[in-house]
């Protein structure tokens, strides 16, 4: 029961971590991180140069001072003065060693300067190439969603079974319409047929007569004897000539 439970959170967990790494929002805010950096570390570069500034103005105080001192120390001399030579002259010394560590810390900071500035060209580079590439990928991505949409749309439209119907309607249409032209061609052929029938009435009604005009010219038959008593009339005169 307790690893069901566990599976169950995992996949709930999984669900919305893969909901929440959305490419695009995340290839964005990758670009604002990359933005975000540039002026840290236009501050740093600052603090940088600004402390070989420092270092650079405590180098001339402290050229100035030993010119000072050596002038002192050679202006004693002169005067007979060597004690306040030896006094200057230990201050000249010291000075030298400050001034030596200050030329140490100087190149030192001046070095840091320069590859402050050559990291930042290297970032920038890096950074334009890293944001063109995610604008690619961002286009590339709104162009895929754009067709899983399409996708999914002309997906919904087979699944509504539009396509089973068209073909259904269709093939409906067709049976009407064959259903309707076989009744079209039943009615002609009845009326054909019809047609026919009494043309034909009309030819027998009209050979008869055609042939009780022929007898009655040649005497078989009364003008006004029917088709019935002109038979029997025919049939009287043809036994009297055998008799």
């Amino acid at each position: 029961m307790f690893d069901r439970l566990s599976r169950v959170i995992r996949s709930f967990i999984g669900f919305f971590i893969s909901v929440a790494e959305d490419p695009k929002l995340i290839l964005e805010q990758n670009i604002r991180d990359m933005n975000d950096q540039v002026p840290k570390m236009n501050e740093s570069i600052a603090m940088v140069k600004a402390n070989v500034t420092l270092l650079e103005k405590e180098e001339a105080k402290y050229k100035g001072q030993l010119n000072e001192l050596s002038s002192k120390v050679k202006a004693s001399i002169q005067a007979g003065r060597d004690d306040l030579a030896g006094h200057f002259a230990v201050q000249l010394e010291q000075l030298k060693s400050a001034y030596a560590r200050t030329m140490g810390q100087l190149q030192t900071a001046r070095a840091a300067y320069e590859k402050a500035l050559a990291v930042k060209q290297a970032f920038l580079r890096e950074k334009e190439r890293k944001t063109f590439e995610a604008m690619n990928a961002i286009r590339d991505y709104e162009r895929s969603q754009w067709q899983k949409k399409v996708a999914d749309a002309m997906e919904q439209f087979e699944v509504a079974g539009i396509s089973a119907t068209h073909d259904e309607m269709v093939r409906k249409v067709e049976e009407q319409t064959a259903v309707n032209e076989a009744r079209m061609d039943m009615a002609l052929t009845n009326v054909d047929q019809q047609k026919f029938k009494i043309e034909e009435e009309a030819e027998q009604i009209r050979a008869s007569e055609l042939v009780k005009q022929f007898k009655a010219e040649m005497g078989l038959i009364s003008p006004d004897a029917t088709p019935a008593q002109a038979q029997k009339t025919i049939g009287g005169r043809e036994s009297e000539r055998v008799g």
